[in-house]
């Protein structure tokens, strides 16, 4: 009798040509974008985690939200983060959190996690160029301006 077992697909698709995608070339540009694709509704009532998706020549390939949280928190599954990365053949990325707070200083938890990732991305030789936390109003807070990346 013939074993029976799933399929296993890998696919991405992109809708918008890498040549006519957004190019990140700061924290500013990163967080403006962010900014702009985020729920207003939402990000002064609870944490979210994103990851924003680039080429080689940092060019946006997509943000993709990878967890919603609480008031105070939100969890970050890292095989979901790098199955996304690595799904996308995206070469660098960028990591962020919102803090409905308005408080702009990383945690110590924050800063944890940051390493964790951008440790386990070296593995996959996926750059990670920052990591910024954006508030209610706008403002960021990026670790690679302040140097803890």
């Amino acid at each position: 009798m013939k074993s029976k077992v799933n399929e296993i697909r890998i696919s991405y698709r992109e809708k918008i040509s890498t040549s006519k995608a957004v190019s990140i070339k700061s924290s500013a540009d990163a967080g403006k974008l962010l900014f702009e694709t985020w729920d207003k509704n939402t990000i002064g009532l609870h944490e979210s985690f994103k990851v924003l998706l680039l080429n080689n020549s940092n060019k946006v390939k997509g943000i993709y939200q990878l967890s919603t949280g609480s008031i105070t928190g939100t969890l970050v599954d890292m095989r979901i983060l790098f199955a996304v990365i690595l799904k996308t053949l995206a070469t660098g990325c960028l990591i962020c959190h919102n803090h409905p707070s308005s408080n702009l200083k990383p945690s110590e938890a924050d800063k944890q996690l940051t390493y964790k990732i951008k440790k386990a991305a070296k593995l996959f030789d996926v750059n990670v160029l920052d990591h910024l936390i954006i508030i209610p109003d706008g403002e960021y807070f990026s670790f690679a301006d302040n140097g803890l990346l």
